[in-house]
């Protein structure tokens, strides 16, 4: 089992000059735009998604003994036995989790990200990580491919050094994708019931069933 610091991995990307977010973003964004189709399902989505991140990060840091720390001191820990999926209505936990762990973890999860634990929301093992990484490295392997001489030693060599390049840019691009694209902070998201159920797979793992909210 390995583990992560969130605030290690994320380095200072926290510490930089971005508004706070707001309570009523979504809803007012809703309000303005509710003639987009889908555009509910969207915000909705990824509001879920951030709380699927927070609730993984809480259900790790309980189950690696660090719960007790107070949130200027917490160091979330990455327990990688454990997993998630979002969707609109809400989202799906893979791991070894007992349901009342769970629903413990869910609202203590809700709280400390519309408290101000903005960090919460992303996650090192993300699959906007897994995409932002495969779309940096065809990028840059395709720039090598083009500005390098055409012959073998030179081209090997630059995909090396388009490869090394991508590991380093993915984490951090990883997140500002997440933070401004695939996540939003939960504050319109309240919790309806959590269940152990298989998923669309027949995999086992349990639901959290959301509703959307104004505040």
């Amino acid at each position: 089992m390995t583990t992560a610091s969130a605030s290690s991995y994320t380095g200072n990307f926290w510490t930089f000059d971005s508004p706070a977010p707001q309570a009523t973003q979504d809803a007012d964004l809703l309000k303005q735009l509710n003639f987009v189709p889908g555009l509910k399902e969207i915000l909705m989505l990824r509001q879920v998604h951030a709380l699927e991140h927070a609730t993984v990060w809480v259900l790790s840091d309980r189950l690696n003994s660090y719960s007790s720390r107070s949130a200027s001191m917490s160091r979330q820990m990455d327990n990688d036995t454990l997993g998630g999926l979002s969707t609109d209505q809400g989202f799906y936990i893979y791991g070894q989790v007992n349901t009342s762990e769970l629903h413990r973890a869910v609202r203590i999860a809700l709280q400390r990200t519309t408290s101000g634990e903005w960090n919460l929301a992303v996650h090192p093992r993300c699959g906007t990580n897994l995409s932002v990484g495969m779309l940096v490295t065809a990028g840059l392997a395709l720039g090598v491919y083009l500005i390098l001489p055409r012959s073998p030693i030179e081209q090997i060599l630059g995909l090396g050094i388009a490869a090394t390049a991508a590991a380093q840019l993915t984490p951090d691009l990883g997140s500002l994708a997440q933070k401004y694209i695939t996540t939003s902070i939960p504050f319109n998201l309240a919790i309806d019931e959590i269940s152990a159920t298989p998923d669309i797979w027949g995999r086992p793992a349990h639901f959290v069933r959301v509703r959307w909210r104004e505040r």
